[in-house]
């Protein structure tokens, strides 16, 4: 029985499963946004936050570890760059699932992945709370 588990399999070997992982990660903090399918996304949603989290400690001993887990140098570099100062004052839930319905060929749940920066919420609100106009 599957009591306590929490690894998705998706049908794929450990090495086919880590590597998967590690390429939606790293395309992630390239085009810091990524459609593709919700249980794919809701466990890459948990490497994608951690490696935020170590790109914020900011030293050697950080880029190395998310150089090992990351596939490509300009992620990495990009990572520690853009992204993690972006993020210093979150103390988690960086990235957002936005669902998008199903795919027509096999009904599969997709969605977009993507970065939540600084900027962002403070635009939401700005732009979703307009002034009223006085009506005399």
């Amino acid at each position: 029985m599957r009591h306590q588990r929490v690894v998705k399999k998706f049908g794929r070997s450990t090495g086919h499963r880590r590597m998967l992982m590690k390429g939606l990660v790293t395309n992630l903090i390239l085009a810091e946004s990524i459609k593709t399918t919700l249980p794919k996304a809701k466990e890459a949603r948990k490497y994608a936050d951690k490696i935020v989290t170590i790109a914020k400690k900011g030293d050697l001993a950080a880029r190395r570890l998310a150089s090992s887990r990351l596939l490509d140098p300009e992620a990495v570099k990009k990572l520690f760059d853009k992204i993690a100062p972006a993020m210093k004052d979150r103390k988690g839930g960086y990235t957002r699932i936005v669902k998008l319905g199903t795919r027509r060929g096999d009904s599969a749940e997709m969605c977009v992945l993507q970065y939540l920066t600084a900027a962002e919420p403070a635009e939401a609100a700005e732009g979703a709370k307009e002034p009223e106009k006085e009506v005399k």
